[in-house]
């Protein structure tokens, strides 16, 4: 079948039909577009969101009470150490710094560089940081949200912030935290756990939650259980529980996405019908031509099956390149609200691929399949009714 003359009678019918196909394709990929960019956007989200969970320590412990979260006892949390099954407990001191121009919020985040670990995952995150340097003043570092804002309000060197005791404390800039963490970090400031005790408030012998690692998962029942009746104002949360929220929340945002889609799906399943229903009146006569010049039924319904194979697959490949580029260049506006959601800075975040593969092939399926098929039930009636009667 592929000789060099059907080939040539194939290009020859795709240029005939061109304008019927060049529509078909337009709005076939531009569908093809819309659910590629949600799967793109969903995978890299979900990964970086895996990733940056699996970082996250076992167990998250808050004192908690009236419905507010209180700051918690520096002697409870040595105590927690000592519960068996724990690896390793670290005092935590973070909050929130309004920043009236913006009328937004900045995330300080307490870092105790005692800590070995802590130290190497700051090294790592930013390779350029000395502690000897770091310390030898009230430094901070920045995420990329937040020194934009300060430098379009023209603080180049220092910022002074305002601790509950109305004291003035004036803390330089060491540097911004590097592009690729943005999802994460894009409205935070990292500082001294001391420093970071001073401008929040936080009193010397309390610190605002605890950070619990166990020594492996068959302790984790009997640790959560040990925490829970070590207070009766204590709320764990777990990295289990991190893990399933966040599933949660995809699989909600997804759905809100899907029913929008469907109802596109379905205008582009009454545009495919009214197409190819036409065949009936422009196709049918070129189908029985071809049946009385001694092609087989399964000649035909291979020709007309290839030549819009073709046009799936053009509209397959268009769609895909448009939303990856839509989604990893431009960095996907407007939809990649639909994750994000409402955001306490501006966010340029940038996507990273992700499970593209498997996307690739959901969408094939999703698509390429459901199209052949539409194509193939008229053309098989059409082939199998005798000629001289499609032709009166």
């Amino acid at each position: 079948m592929l000789s060099k003359a059907y080939l040539h009678f194939l290009a020859v019918l795709l240029f005939n039909n061109r304008v019927k196909h060049t529509w078909v394709i337009f709005i076939s990929s531009l569908l093809i577009a819309l659910l590629a960019s949600f799967l793109f956007l969903k995978s890299s989200l979900e990964e970086a969101t895996k990733q940056s969970i699996e970082s996250q320590p076992d167990f998250i412990v808050q004192k908690y009470r009236a419905g507010h979260i209180q700051d918690m006892q520096n002697a409870w949390i040595d105590a927690f150490a000592r519960i068996d099954g724990v690896d390793a407990v670290k005092k935590r001191v973070y909050g929130h710094h309004y920043y009236e121009p913006l009328e937004s919020h900045f995330m300080i985040v307490g870092l105790d560089f005692s800590d070995e670990k802590e130290l190497q995952q700051m090294k790592e995150a930013f390779p350029d940081f000395n502690l000897r340097d770091f310390l030898s003043k009230n430094n901070m570092i920045l995420g990329s949200g937040v020194k934009q804002h300060f430098d379009y309000y023209e603080y180049t060197d220092n910022y002074n912030f305002r601790p509950p005791d109305r004291s003035i404390k004036k803390v330089y800039f060491y540097g911004t935290l590097p592009k690729e963490s943005q999802l994460f970090t894009n409205d935070m400031i990292l500082m001294d756990i001391h420093l970071a005790r001073t401008i929040l408030g936080v009193k010397s012998e309390n610190s605002t939650d605890a950070s619990i690692n166990i020594i492996n998962e068959t302790k984790f029942e009997d640790v959560k259980t040990a925490l829970i009746l070590s207070h009766f104002d204590m709320r764990i949360i777990s990295k289990k529980d991190v893990f399933k929220h966040s599933e949660n929340l995809f699989n909600y945002k997804a759905g809100v996405f899907l029913s929008l889609y469907i109802v596109c799906l379905i205008t582009f399943a009454l545009i495919l019908f009214q197409r190819y229903t036409n065949i009936l009146h422009s196709d049918a006569k070129e189908i029985a031509i071809l049946r009385m010049s001694g092609w087989k039924i399964s000649d035909v319904i291979y020709l007309k099956l290839s030549e819009n194979f073709l046009v799936a697959i053009v509209s397959y490949l268009l769609g895909v390149i448009l939303a990856y580029a839509y989604v990893f260049i431009l960095n996907a506006p407007l939809i990649r609200d639909i994750f994000l959601g409402f955001q306490n800075l501006q966010n340029t975040v940038s996507f990273t691929p992700h499970g593209a593969f498997a996307s690739l092939v959901l969408i094939f399926f999703l698509f390429v399949v459901p199209f052949m098929l539409v194509i193939l039930i008229p053309v098989y009636k059409i082939s199998i009714t005798e000629p001289v009667e499609v032709l009166r």
